[in-house]
């Protein structure tokens, strides 16, 4: 149950601020969280979170409260230069920074079972 963002256009180390929010938080408590988070990754980071949890339903029919984060991954992305004008002809260099962004969840082992209940046919 993993989901990826690949060259999100913002710098790893302003996105791991909110990775680690809501690194080992079950599910609807990391949306909680995201929500009010005013962060610009947060948006981001909750679309891919949404993502995680619609593959582990369409995948395994687990339902989004039995679901846990497992692993919040930030990775340097390719970094784009640039360069910005200077005086006396010169340039100085800017380094615009992209994020790879992976989530993986897992099952709450915490979350009680749903029992099955058993119908008799006649």
């Amino acid at each position: 149950m993993k989901a990826t963002l690949k060259s999100y256009r913002q710098a790893p180390r302003k996105v791991r601020l909110v990775a680690n929010l809501i690194k080992g938080k079950t599910v609807p408590r990391a949306l909680v969280e995201l929500d009010v988070l005013p962060k610009r990754a947060s948006l981001p980071m909750r679309k891919l979170l949404l993502s995680a949890v619609a593959n582990a339903k369409e995948n395994d029919g687990i339902d989004q409260a039995d679901l846990m984060v497992k692993e919040v991954r930030v990775d340097q992305g390719t970094i784009l230069k640039r360069s910005m004008p200077k005086s006396h002809g010169s340039a100085s260099p800017i380094h615009k920074h992209t994020s790879h962004i992976m989530i993986e969840l897992i099952a709450n082992i915490d979350a009680p079972a749903k029992k099955k209940v058993a119908t008799k046919t006649k």
